[in-house]
């Protein structure tokens, strides 16, 4: 009788766990966290490319020591390869070089290697720093054989190094990707040969039973007769425990929209709560595209911030699009790297901050 009732008691107490995992975020915990990211002061661009040829995007940022490191991606007409830069203050940056390149080898990945850090410490307002497993740092990338711009079929791949992530140095990537639109376990959502930005955190709590969970946006629809919807974006999951086998959580979504594009989602965890820094573009009730945020209490049941934009376009350097995230706070001040496009369709990254820090004088260039 005793095991039974201790049995009992066991089970209710995992089922109030998991339903306090699945509560939603308050709309007073979604304005306690607007209040703590909003970066109302654009410092303007902080790097850019040195043509008008080529295009810079999608920043990922981590720190080693005193020095702060971004990868980026640089578009060219053949395709993305990916970057990376230096700092000491997240205002003055430096080029540093390349981490993956075009290849002529025939491999699936040989005209795209978009690539994003993973296992970067989330703790807002901590030390930033990128984190091992099985002794190799990680990168999540989307590849392509074909040229463009990214011309299809996109899947995910991962690559590693064994030391030194924040060197220019070529990563080793794995011979196959880990997600594609062909594989049989293949969501509606992602169905249409595109799958983008990917960005890995380590599940401590095993929240998701796994120790490892991805968060990626791709296109796709299976309705019938609705090829309007195709190009829609939303972003999914898909969880690990060695970073190498990956397999599908859940069969939708986890944050989306009724109409264009949800994307590059990246995560942080302020005090309990994880907070999802995502894009949005083309929606039905704005213009443009615009930098949002969504927040969870169990990494897997995401409530979308109802406010305002944490960023938009403002400025003639982002008039275009002010969008794609990395969010991060340091000595008290909140950073806001985002991608900036101008109306020339000229891309670079700016920066947005909680505290006034001046005004860039880093400019596209002919402007």
């Amino acid at each position: 009788m005793r095991k039974l009732t201790l049995f009992l008691f066991l089970f209710v107490c995992a089922l109030n766990v998991s339903a306090q995992k699945s509560k939603p975020v308050s709309q007073a915990e979604m304005e306690k966290i607007y209040q703590e990211v909003k970066t109302p002061y654009k410092y303007g661009l902080v790097l850019v490319p040195n043509d008008e040829q080529h295009k810079m995007d999608c920043p990922t940022i981590f720190r080693k020591g005193r020095f702060w490191y971004m990868t980026y991606l640089i578009y060219s007409g053949r395709g993305y390869e990916t970057w990376l830069a230096k700092s000491k203050d997240l205002l003055n940056w430096e080029n540093l070089g390349k981490q993956m390149s075009f290849g002529d080898a025939g491999n699936w990945d040989d005209n795209q290697k978009a690539g994003y850090n993973a296992l970067t410490d989330t703790k807002w307002n901590g030390n930033y720093k990128l984190s091992k497993f099985d002794g190799k740092y990680w990168m999540s990338y989307f590849g392509g054989k074909e040229k463009g711009y990214e011309t299809e079929p996109l899947s995910i791949g991962m690559a590693y190094v064994k030391s030194n992530p924040w060197a220019a140095q070529e990563w080793t990537r794995l011979e196959k990707p880990v997600l594609t639109s062909a594989d049989a376990d293949v969501r509606w959502w992602e169905n249409r040969n595109k799958l983008f930005k990917s960005s890995i955190i380590q599940d401590k709590q095993q929240l998701t039973g796994h120790q490892f969970v991805m968060y990626y946006n791709a296109v796709g629809d299976s309705l019938v007769n609705n090829k309007k919807t195709r190009w829609y974006e939303r972003i999914g999951m898909a969880v690990s425990d060695d970073m190498v086998n990956w397999k599908r959580f859940q069969k939708n979504p986890v944050v989306h929209h009724p109409v264009g594009i949800t994307g590059d989602g990246v995560i942080q965890q302020i005090n309990n709560t994880w907070v999802m820094f995502y894009f949005g573009a083309f929606w039905e009730d704005r213009k443009g595209a615009f930098n949002r945020f969504a927040a969870s209490n169990d990494l897997v049941n995401w409530t979308d911030w109802n406010g305002e934009n944490l960023i938009q376009s403002s400025e003639k350097y982002d008039e275009l699009y002010a969008h794609k995230s990395f969010v991060l706070k340091h000595k008290g001040i909140v950073y806001h790297f985002y991608c900036a496009v101008n109306k020339k369709d000229q891309r670079g990254i700016a920066v947005a901050t909680s505290k006034d820090l001046g005004r860039s004088k880093v400019n596209f260039v002919n402007q």
